[in-house]
């Protein structure tokens, strides 16, 4: 892991935590837009979404599409995506993304063995993140797709003072416990002057395969009013199936393995709000030129 850590001084040192810096200073060369997928607690479903949510935006979209795997301590889209090898490297020591299923994707699950334990302080992880980012060959990409990992601190601090974000797609459970992180996650990204694209409710109810009733297991419409009562977009409602899971596991994600499921065309229809957001945004003026950390 020393090689890949290596110094900062080729790719350039992490910003102090403290300051103003312009939004055009973080551009990625050939990246369009930049969306952030986020909980703000774990085991929500966040990697589950990003990876269909990627995919369905490449595939059914019919746009050039990456997957950032943000999450140090527990990526999981080796597993995922079906991909287990390392990245090769260019010329001038950039990491080449491993594409799969029309994704290109990084993750430092593809740098370490598959049960070695992440044993770092939070200067080492930042500095991760940061060759993550700035130390890929991304290519031309209409959407990067970040997978955040849980929470509000360093990490996502610092995946926002080194990435230009479009956008934070917000992921919840209906679960009101759920939904107290899932605050905190969005009004993180509007401090630091990353609009919101809108709240997706993942396992949003279970329905029965022999009698087709629904179960609101962890409640109804949870995410739809939280995102109602703080001024943002209800995007997508995702239900609990077992083929998710069944997916996630195998490496095939639901999009790929079922492309005419309800649970695929829920994705599908995800991924085209997003689009849609994007084109929306694009289009009024930059309400967060500098962002103020």
């Amino acid at each position: 892991m020393k090689g890949f850590l290596g110094p900062l001084s080729r790719l350039g040192s992490i910003r102090s935590y403290s300051g103003t810096f312009k939004r055009s200073q973080l551009r990625l060369e050939g990246v369009k837009d930049v969306i952030a997928v986020a909980s703000g607690k774990g085991g929500v479903g966040k990697s589950t979404t990003a990876v269909n949510l990627a995919v369905a935006l490449a595939i059914k979209c019919q746009l050039k599409v990456g997957l950032l795997d943000a999450d140090v301590y527990g990526p999981s889209v080796p597993m995922m995506m079906k991909i287990d090898r390392k990245p090769d490297i260019t010329e001038d020591k950039k990491m080449i993304p491993i594409e799969n299923y029309e994704v290109k994707c990084m993750s430092m699950g593809f740098l370490v063995e598959k049960d070695a334990p992440i044993v770092w302080r939070g200067p080492m992880v930042m500095s991760a993140l940061v060759k993550m980012t700035r130390g890929v060959d991304w290519g031309n990409l209409d959407i990067l797709v970040v997978d955040m990992p849980p929470g509000t601190g360093d990490a996502q601090l610092t995946v926002t003072q080194n990435l230009q974000l479009s956008g934070a797609l917000i992921v919840s459970t209906p679960q009101d416990i759920a939904l107290l992180d899932a605050r905190r996650g969005a009004n993180m990204f509007s401090k630091v002057g990353v609009p919101i694209l809108g709240f997706v409710e993942n396992m949003s109810f279970f329905k029965c395969p022999h009698c087709g009733e629904p179960s609101f297991i962890f409640g109804k419409e949870g995410a739809r009013n939280a995102a109602a009562s703080m001024g943002h977009n209800f995007i997508g409602e995702i239900p609990l199936e077992v083929d998710v899971r069944k997916g996630s596991d195998e490496g095939i994600p639901l999009v790929i393995s079922a492309p005419d499921s309800v649970i695929s065309k829920a994705y599908g229809d995800t991924a085209q709000n997003v689009v849609n957001k994007l084109e929306e945004l694009a289009k009024e003026p930059s309400l967060y030129p500098e962002i103020n950390l």
